[in-house]
């Protein structure tokens, strides 16, 4: 539940958000969702005739939560004693965005197909995924292809964002993330709540305040800041912000929650 992997079809089917199932009948038949963190609820719906399971190491439209690190390894161990594929959707989560190169690294599991996009070329369009040595040749050549799949330009973009994204690269979004959450934990605002989030993706959930107004408020004010589930802002930073510039951002967003009227 709470989860979202895209606005196609079948996306849109995987996805366990009842808010994004208003359109685009008939949806593609096969998908069950359970909620999140809860071991016997997955165990209860993986009957003989699963072959996935698919998740997001932390839901992003959901409201930023992080996947309990214990749930995770427990569902990787289901996955492998009942012979599932265990597949990670790293659209959000990848390329860095944690602190690490792929959020599964921050988990201790090995998914058997992973999915990326959106960061891998810095803003240009590219996508793909990655796949073990069990499901590698699943896909062969020409199996599968894209209208603007392999585009020049945009993986000469990715190289470059690949070749930038070293151990001191990665150290740092950890960093920045750590001094975000710890700015906005020292702020005496009563209606922030639980502070949640990995890295350069963070979530901070609103207590009696409506979010959408807030991260409006936020861009008349000069700060992009985009909303997350229910009850949460969500902030997705550029990997490679200052410090100065993520000063400047709390600064607005500090000013605009202590002036919050709804």
């Amino acid at each position: 539940m709470q989860s979202f992997h895209g606005r196609t079809i079948t996306t849109l089917a995987a996805t366990g958000q009842e808010t994004f199932h208003n359109y685009f009948f008939p949806f593609t038949e096969g998908f069950k969702h359970v909620a999140a963190n809860d071991i016997q609820a997955l165990k209860n719906e993986l009957t003989d005739d699963v072959c996935a399971v698919l998740i997001e190491f932390i839901q992003g439209e959901g409201g930023v939560i992080p996947l309990d690190v214990g749930y995770v390894k427990k569902v990787a161990d289901l996955c492998a004693g009942k012979d599932v594929l265990l597949l990670a959707d790293e659209v959000q989560t990848g390329v860095g965005r944690t602190g690490t190169l792929f959020a599964f690294q921050r988990f201790g599991v090995k998914p058997d197909v992973l999915s990326f996009a959106k960061g891998i070329a810095g803003g240009l369009p590219l996508g793909g995924f990655m796949a073990n040595e069990k499901c590698s040749e699943v896909l062969v050549a020409g199996t599968h292809a894209t209208t603007f799949g392999g585009n020049p330009v945009a993986a000469a973009g990715a190289v470059e964002v690949l070749n930038q994204l070293d151990e001191k690269a990665l150290k740092e979004v950890v960093n920045k993330g750590e001094y975000i959450k710890e700015q906005i934990k020292s702020w005496s605002i009563p209606y922030i709540g639980e502070i949640r989030g990995m890295g350069l993706m963070i979530g901070v959930s609103l207590k009696d305040k409506t979010p959408r107004n807030i991260a409006q408020a936020c861009i008349d004010n000069g700060l992009l800041i985009l909303t997350a589930g229910a009850d949460a802002l969500r902030m997705l930073p550029p990997l490679t912000i200052s410090y100065d510039e993520l000063d400047k951002g709390l600064k607005i967003l500090k000013t605009t929650l202590e002036d919050a009227k709804a």
